[in-house]
């Protein structure tokens, strides 16, 4: 027997057991609260689904369903392209024991030409088949997708930390990376700053940096300022940011930071690393509970307490897990989801392969957020910790 005539017998053996609705019949139900399943392929979603259904790829279905539709005894729908899978698609349903189960007969097809209400994708087909894992989480879905493609995230710096974060926050679809460094690629950098190349050594970081993330996400947008962190120009360098990450090697730039964050209420990823240590915390002056960086440390270290890379030495893999962790929290600030590291300083040993966390509150007395605090504008302190 060829296959198209099996596929029709199988098809002939659903319709006898499966229950199928029309689509207005379908429309119906959902307002009065059936749940409606679009078993299309992401991509096949990503022009538009009907108004309040779930996307939920049939190949998924399994180990899915049982997250979103918890009720066995709910009113469950099932939407394909033209019907046809949506009955094999029942039938899975059936047999997971869901028991009040149909298949919508002529499916998306039939319900765009009835004119149903439809929900426009916010992604297309590239955008659907790249971020497919993201899509699969309900605390991501489409719209969580489209919410990070027109985000905002400034990277200060593109070294250690930068590197690894600005990677992951490309591959992940932030839409709008703003990279802020002026240094250059040197050969004693590319044991830990993986965005670079050695055909680079010598090129600005950002340039370089914009070549390896665009080469791994070419449809994102980069914007470079190839110049240091000043007075003069930190809130240039930050404006418009939804989340901005501390990937500096130097106090100076970090007070600098921590103030322009505070006075443009803007959420800051702090990390740092010194040879097989690192920490990681977030200060967000959107919120009143949160400490700044300066809660942290009120002035900046004498230079015999804050050895530069380059005189202390740093463990290469180091600044990538603590990067990771900026871009993890960077992410989770732009979703709105989780719990970020406000009030928490999380520290992390490499010899110990142990993570600590400390609590870290909001000091009263705090020369940047306390209650007495005075901004008397943004100024370049000594230079301590460079390269």
């Amino acid at each position: 027997m060829t296959a198209p005539i099996l596929r029709d017998q199988l098809l002939a053996e659903l319709r006898e057991r499966i229950e199928e609705v029309s689509a207005e019949a379908a429309a119906r139900e959902c307002s009065a609260g059936a749940v409606l399943v679009d078993v299309r392929e992401d991509a096949e979603r990503a022009p538009g689904t009907p108004q309040g259904a779930l996307g939920l790829s049939r190949g998924f279905l399994e180990l899915r369903i049982g997250e979103q539709v918890p009720d066995r005894h709910a009113r469950v729908l099932a939407l394909c392209g033209s019907g046809q899978r949506s009955l094999f698609a029942a039938d899975t349903l059936r047999q997971l024991g869901y028991c009040n189960v149909a298949s919508v007969s002529g499916g998306y097809a039939a319900w765009l030409a009835a004119g149903l209400p439809v929900q426009r994708g916010a992604l297309d087909a590239d955008s659907s088949e790249r971020y497919s894992r993201h899509l699969l989480l309900p605390e991501v879905g489409v719209d969580g997708q489209a919410r990070l493609g027109a985000s905002r995230v400034v990277l200060i710096g593109a070294g250690g930390l930068g590197s690894p974060a600005a990677l992951y926050l490309a591959a992940a679809g932030v839409g709008h990376l703003r990279l802020v460094d002026d240094d250059r690629v040197e050969r004693s950098n590319l044991q830990r700053q993986v965005v670079h190349a050695d055909a680079r050594v010598g090129m600005y970081k950002t340039e370089s940096a914009r070549m390896a993330l665009l080469a791994l996400n070419p449809r994102i947008q980069i914007e470079l300022i190839s110049e240091r962190v000043l007075a003069a120009n930190v809130e240039r360098c930050i404006a418009t940011a939804d989340v901005v990450i501390d990937g500096a090697d130097n106090f100076p730039t970090r007070y600098l930071l921590d103030a322009a964050c505070r006075r443009l209420a803007l959420p800051l990823v702090y990390g740092a690393v010194h040879r097989f240590t690192g920490q990681v915390s977030v200060f967000d002056a959107r919120r009143a509970e949160s400490p700044c960086y300066r809660c942290l440390f009120p002035e900046p270290p004498n230079a015999a307490d804050a050895p530069n890379c380059a005189e202390a030495g740093v463990l290469g893999v180091l600044p990538g897990v603590i990067g990771l962790l900026q871009a993890a929290e960077a992410i989770k600030l732009l979703l709105g989801r989780g719990s970020p590291l406000i009030g928490r300083l999380l520290c992390y040993d490499a010899l110990a392969a142990s993570f600590r966390e400390l609590r870290l509150g909001r000091d009263p007395a705090c020369p940047g957020c306390g209650r007495d605090a005075v901004f008397h504008g943004y100024e370049d302190i000594a230079q301590i910790c460079a390269g």
